[in-house]
């Protein structure tokens, strides 16, 4: 080989060193950046100088496009189990057990008790005040349960906005990416920190909806939904959906009172696990939206009910009439069974027994509509009460409707009811979870290993050295040729 030619390959070969050792630089940098494609320097035999030596090919992309999709759809699922389970426990702890002194069942349980207390001795003012006390922290957790139910709702709606808000900026995002990666591409240049910006994004989107990637001429990608809606093709998708600023019990999306997702001007459905955009985040929010915290709603308004008119009955008190209000009242005036949406946020109770709103306690006694105190001693009204919240009767609405229950009974039903559904869910959640970490334990263990990249940067150190030395001794074969 003449000097020229080993001038050349040391060249060349210093090039292709210090292009390696960038590339590894570059790696290990970015190990656990996510979204991030391995690099790998191609390099080849240099075929066109008639000299040799190396050629630097370029840099590629390492990415398991198969792993990297089915980690997308993990992810979905994985978002869509924790917002459900979130709402299941939500609504779990609302109706709750008699051993959380806040929940439904325990407020039942303790104005059952005060109200045999205040039997057993119906002439101690202070057994009455604590049994009114008790009916009353009762219609107020049904308000604050009705109100943490509509809350979710409001919060349900208000991120299923935010969510589509990010979904269309990533959306055209991606179709940005598209382009610039394409023209990259003609015209020859390196595209991979492209590919991995894009990669993020897409991984972003399918948290939302869960999507599949399709490849597309010059390096482009479309994306689909699970459900087979086109969320970017050539063009993205406008995604869209009206925010409600307040939810109550009487929205409804089927009645037309809240927003449902429209694609490209497409209704799309959100009532089915099945449907074009169910999966993810966004199909879990209107889940909790239009199905489970309706639900719940439902059931307290049956409870709710339920409790009132056991106690609106005159057979009950006998100072009532027939549209009388009983010891719980709807905002005050007796409960008309056409009105039940919403009644467990309007239930309180009775005014007349109530000493915060003027009442006399006694009339749990002596009546609710007594005009003066009756026999101090006599304890028969309390005992109706009691029977009246102890008799099991028929349900009239909600999940139960048409089975005969106590009041308390009736509460520890739904209780079970809603622990058997957060149940469920979690055993849903923790398997996404641990298909999660298995799926990203195998990509990341496709991805950057940080000590191969340190073995091959000793081998990239031995072929600087090696080209160096070539240099050097080509210099001083040089320096020898001169003097001669």
């Amino acid at each position: 080989m003449s000097i020229t030619g080993a001038l050349s390959n040391a060249m060349l070969g210093l090039q292709a060193a210090g292009r390696g050792s960038e590339v590894i630089a570059a790696n290990i940098s970015n190990a656990l950046t996510p979204g991030y494609g391995m690099r790998i320097l191609e390099l080849s035999s240099n075929a066109s100088s008639t000299y040799g030596g190396v050629r630097i090919s370029g840099v590629s992309r390492q990415m398991n496009d198969s792993l990297a999709q089915d980690k997308r759809l993990a992810d979905a699922a994985n978002a869509n189990a924790s917002t459900l389970h979130g709402i299941y426990t939500t609504v779990e702890n609302i109706f709750g057990s008699p051993d959380e002194p806040t929940a439904l069942t325990a407020q039942m349980a303790a104005l059952e008790t005060d109200l045999l207390t205040a039997a057993s001795r119906p002439d101690a003012p202070e057994r009455l005040s604590m049994a009114v006390a008790s009916a009353r922290n009762l219609s107020d957790s049904f308000v604050k349960a009705s109100k943490t139910l509509q809350k979710s709702r409001t919060n349900a709606d208000r991120t299923i906005g935010i969510q589509v808000d990010r979904l269309n900026s990533a959306l055209s995002e991606v179709h940005t990416l598209n382009r610039m990666i394409t023209k990259s591409q003609v015209q020859g240049g390196q595209n991979n920190a492209l590919l991995d910006q894009r990669q993020m994004l897409i991984d972003e989107i399918s948290v939302l909806i869960p999507v599949r990637t399709v490849p597309r001429d010059n390096g482009q990608v479309a994306l689909y939904s699970s459900g087979g809606v086109i969320l970017l093709d050539s063009t993205a998708a406008e995604v869209s959906f009206d925010r409600t600023n307040t939810v109550t019990p009487y929205h409804d999306v089927n009645a037309g009172t809240l927003s449902g997702i429209t694609v490209n001007g497409y209704a799309i459905s959100t009532a089915s696990d099945n449907g074009g955009l169910s999966g993810g985040s966004i199909a879990a929010q209107f889940k909790i939206r239009d199905d489970i915290a309706v639900e719940a709603q439902g059931q307290l308004d049956a409870m709710a009910r339920d409790l009132i008119e056991r106690f609106q009955d005159p057979a009950v008190d006998l100072t009532l009439t027939a549209t009388s209000p009983g010891l719980f009242t709807d905002n005050g005036s007796a409960f008309d069974a056409a009105d039940e949406i919403g009644i467990a946020r309007r239930m309180t109770i009775n005014a007349a027994v109530d000493p915060k709103q003027g009442g006399e306690a006694w009339r749990l006694r002596d009546g609710l509509l007594a005009a003066t105190t009756g026999d101090a001693g006599d304890g028969a009204q309390l005992n109706r009460l009691i029977d009246a919240l102890t008799v099991a009767r028929p349900s009239s609405s909600g999940l139960f409707a048409g089975g005969t229950y106590a009041a308390i009974d009736l509460a520890s039903t739904v209780t079970s009811h809603y622990a058997v559904k957060r149940d469920s869910a979690e055993n849903t959640l923790s398997f996404n979870a641990a298909q999660v970490s298995e799926l990203t334990e195998r990509l990341l263990g496709q991805g950057v290993d940080s000590d191969q990249e340190l073995q091959k940067l000793m081998l990239v150190e031995q072929a600087f050295a090696a080209n160096a030395r070539m240099l050097q001794t080509v210099d001083e074969l040089m320096q020898t040729l001169l003097g001669l």
